[in-house]
């Protein structure tokens, strides 16, 4: 049974043969040693003793053939024996002791479980197929006022991208000019098309609405989000996690000491147990057959890529079988802050008025503000939907704030020694007020006209929609919820108490969550979510690492499991498919080695005819297959 780690990135061509389709030629060559067992089976019954052979032929080479030269190619190549070269041997042992039909019927099952495989490991490689699908060949770009098509390749940053109705961003960018809506669902889930305008980023791959936009090409295509999605899944594939290794390791030993021990079991019954020649060497290939690894080996590979592609299917991206195994044994997840558990975005939240209405402050503050660029300031610009008030001269003052001239007035905005500065005292009510916005964990600035305070202004980093959903979850769960953060201690708890997490770690250094992660290790098996720079360290020294798909290029590199939806949820659905692809290697190896064991026992015994040894073995294969496959299926959900 041939195991596969290449997975290829790109469809068959339309015009290639059917014969290199490894699938339809599995099956055809199937359905050519089902036709050979029933055809001899039907000339037997009519005495045609001739025509008997010739379909005993067809079916011995259609289902022997491929097996015979895999097993060569892994003999010269690799140096090992395989469970191809069994599976040959089994058949022509049956062949020895008269058996033919049965050597026919087991070369028909193991065919139709490689076929079955294949299928499979064709299914995992759509996840690939439809993402380089996305990929358009070249992208229009203007260059000294001309449109010219270039290719992929040949689209380089700063490179103007010109994207028509219809047509998909060839490269991460910019919009500079241009109003349009784009379906990101392809890219990130979402069902809904985003609206994009001057200044907003767009994915490669995502599908432009019905607006003609320019858009500013910030990497080459060959760094963009699809392309580091398509590596991702590419590595996800080829990677093994140590169940599959173990299973693997154990194919090449165990075939030799099954190989080795059929003559040892025909001497052992001839010679010591009086057994006549012929009953003690159909007991041996009777044994043979039924001792073969085939289910043991794929029972793994079989419920672990039909995970990976059902988790790649909604955008839950493992890099390794190695993160899915980590993941189903994961106790404590730990969350970076900001940008995780939070937007990473800073947003107004109360609007303090101590003079004049909420209204004419917040339009005194928006005209201040948008002349700065500070987080805190388009903070206060962007939340502001109306016309805001014309400020002059405006100043930015390093570490203090802002200041400007309105109607002869000097307006301001920014910290207590900027209104210190001015002359400006708060009162006792404005003092109380903000001492309670600062308890709460929010960064406040006091807006001032000359000498005095006109108002209190809150902002704050604000959770993720799903982050309270995701932590209760993982909670019922059963599984600790910790939160790292660099950030101040209040702004932690005010987040914290948010999003219902009871355990907080703030003010830590990027080394220090390393150390946090170490002592969470001592306590169990730690996963650790994050999508900074900052992050990175610790990801990677944490049992497993999870990055959302807005992180940094070196979060996602150094995580183990990819959330491309940017869905905190997504976390949950691949711990209950992590689980559920547990659940079924455990039972598919429990099953496969029980079934060696018992009906190997069975055989040693001469309780267990061939046929039926057969049927034990192939149908065993085949269960572990097809239980392996119920995962491609499985609602990742959170």
């Amino acid at each position: 049974m041939t195991l596969h780690t290449h997975i290829p990135t790109s469809k068959p061509s339309p015009s290639s043969p059917f014969w290199q389709d490894p699938v339809r030629r599995g099956f055809l060559l199937t359905a050519l040693t089902l036709l050979g067992l029933v055809g001899e089976l039907v000339a037997g019954r009519m005495g045609r003793g001739a025509l008997e052979h010739t379909f005993y032929t067809v079916a011995f080479l259609a289902g022997g053939l491929p097996a015979a030269i895999a097993a060569v190619r892994t003999l010269f190549k690799a140096h090992k024996l395989d469970v191809n070269l069994l599976m040959v041997v089994a058949a022509l042992g049956a062949l020895s002791v008269g058996q033919e039909a049965d050597g026919v019927i087991l070369l028909f099952l193991f065919s139709l479980s490689n076929t079955l495989q294949d299928w499979a490991f064709t299914r995992t490689r759509k996840a690939i197929q439809a993402l380089m699908a996305l990929r358009p060949e070249g992208a229009t770009i203007r260059r000294d006022g001309q449109d010219v098509w270039l290719s992929l390749e040949a689209i380089r940053p700063g490179d103007l991208l010109v994207v028509r109705p219809g047509e998909r961003f060839a490269a991460d960018a910019t919009v500079q000019e241009g109003l349009t809506s784009v379906d990101e669902s392809a890219i990130t889930g979402e069902s809904v098309p985003v609206d994009k305008g001057p200044g907003e980023s767009v994915f490669s791959g995502t599908l432009n609405g019905q607006g003609v936009v320019t858009a500013r090409v910030e990497r080459p295509a060959s760094e963009s989000t699809l392309a580091r999605l398509i590596r991702l899944v590419e590595e996800a594939q080829a990677a093994k996690s140590p169940t599959e290794r173990f299973a693997a390791r154990l194919e090449g030993p165990y075939t030799i000491a099954v190989l080795f021990s059929a003559p040892v079991v025909y001497a052992v019954l001839h010679y010591l147990v009086d057994l006549p020649s012929p009953q003690a060497w159909y007991r041996a290939m009777t044994f043979l057959v039924v001792a073969s690894p085939c289910a043991v080996v794929i029972s793994t590979p079989a419920a672990v890529l039909s995970a990976m592609a059902a988790g790649a299917r909604v955008g839950v991206l493992f890099k390794s079988g190695a993160a899915l195994e980590a993941l189903a044994h994961i106790g404590i997840v730990a969350f970076d802050k900001t940008g995780t558990l939070t937007e990473g975005k800073m947003r107004l939240v109360e609007i303090t008025a101590l003079e004049g209405s909420q209204a004419q402050v917040h339009a005194l503050a928006a005209g201040l503000e948008r002349y700065s660029e500070h987080p805190l300031a388009k903070a206060i610009s962007e939340s502001f939907a109306g016309e805001p008030l014309a400020v002059s001269k405006v100043q930015a003052l390093r570490g203090r704030g802002i200041v400007g001239r309105l109607n002869g007035e000097e307006v301001w905005a920014g910290t207590r020694a900027l209104a210190a500065q001015h002359g400006a005292s708060l009162s006792a009510y404005a003092q109380s007020h903000l001492e309670r916005l600062e308890r709460e964990g929010l960064t406040t600035l006091l807006l001032g006209r000359d000498s005095r305070i006109v108002a209190l202004l809150a902002v704050a980093d604000t959770p993720r929609a799903q982050a309270k959903e995701t932590v209760q979850a993982l909670r019922r769960r059963g599984l600790r919820v910790v939160m790292l953060t660099g950030d101040r201690q209040a702004v932690a708890q005010h987040i914290a108490h948010e999003i219902d997490v009871h355990e907080i770690q703030a003010e830590l250094l990027p080394e220090e969550k390393l150390r946090v992660i170490a002592e969470l290790r001592l306590e169990g098996r730690v996963a650790m979510v994050g999508d900074g720079v900052n992050d990175a360290p610790a990801l990677s020294s944490a049992d497993l690492g999870i990055s959302v798909a807005s992180g940094s290029d070196v979060a996602l590199e150094s995580a183990d499991l990819v959330l491309m939806k940017n869905d905190l949820r997504g976390l949950t659905g691949a711990i209950a498919l992590a689980k559920a692809t547990d659940h079924t290697v455990r039972f598919n190896l429990s099953f496969a080695l029980g079934v060696i064991v018992v009906v190997g026992i069975l055989a040693l015994l001469g309780q267990i005819p061939l046929p039926l040894g057969v049927i034990a073995h192939e149908g065993g294969t085949v269960l572990v297959v097809m239980v392996g496959f119920r995962l491609l299926g499985h609602p990742v959900r959170g």
